[in-house]
């Protein structure tokens, strides 16, 4: 992987952060673009937010320059969202979707001329087991990450005769800031971890780094075959009815 660069949205904390280190671990030059610029070397901070058109060309202007054009974008950025449909309000839903389907359109959308021209073009969506499962109060965010799943698969096939690869990963619970800020508002947070955890088969929640394996491998020169995918990093919890 030596030479090629990436950019990783949401790259300062968590699964991006993971993401991104990783990349650049395997020999990737990489840029984190988040609205924290924070973050450590040899990883380059570019603010950027993903609401923002403006503000997400001139990011990824920024990183394709330093870096002599651009070669995998990571679509990671997003936000949660709890509760049924009576819960979030018109607003909630808008902004939600802006960040998590429309903040990919943008900024692939900005990659593009840049990823047309490397010979080892891939996108690579953070999607969500709420995309194939039903989670309770989980509605908004289920459906913005459904139309992440889908929005995958259409890129996949628009793009794939333009040497460009989409794919997506689909996280079960995971254990990031987000998550620690919900436990923290639980009633019992140890409680609630628990019932996190026994949720998913294998019993325990998913690392940050799993999910970076699993983003690296759909983003490496290994994957070259793999486009149109959506790969489970969830424990077993989609596919996997254990017995109690």
């Amino acid at each position: 992987m030596t030479g090629l660069s990436a950019i990783v949205t949401g790259g300062a904390s968590g699964i991006g952060l993971a993401t991104a280190t990783l990349l650049a671990a395997r020999g990737f030059r990489v840029a984190s673009l988040d609205l924290n610029t924070d973050v450590p070397e040899p990883l380059l901070g570019v603010r950027c937010d993903v609401t923002d058109d403006d503000s997400v060309r001139a990011a990824v202007a920024t990183a394709a320059e330093a870096f002599g054009g651009l070669d995998v974008v990571v679509n990671n950025a997003g936000i949660g969202a709890q509760g049924t449909i009576e819960e979030n309000d018109d607003t909630e839903w808008v902004r939600v979707f802006d960040v998590n389907v429309q903040g990919m359109v943008r900024v692939s959308r900005a990659a593009l001329p840049f990823l047309r021209a490397s010979s080892h073009a891939a996108i690579v969506n953070t999607c969500s087991i709420a995309a194939t499962a039903g989670l309770p109060r989980r509605a908004l965010y289920s459906a913005t990450k459904g139309a992440v799943l889908s929005l995958t698969l259409a890129m996949a096939a628009d793009h794939l005769r333009e040497g460009i690869r989409v794919n997506c990963v689909n996280p079960g619970t995971a254990d990031t800031p987000w998550i620690g800020r919900l436990l923290d508002k639980a009633d019992d947070p140890d409680a609630e971890r628990a019932a996190l955890e026994a949720r998913q088969p294998s019993g325990r929640l998913v690392t940050a780094d799993e999910i970076a394996d699993a983003i690296a491998y759909l983003a490496g020169p290994g994957a070259s075959a793999t486009t149109g995918v959506a790969l489970a990093v969830d424990g077993g919890m989609q596919g996997l009815r254990l017995p109690k």
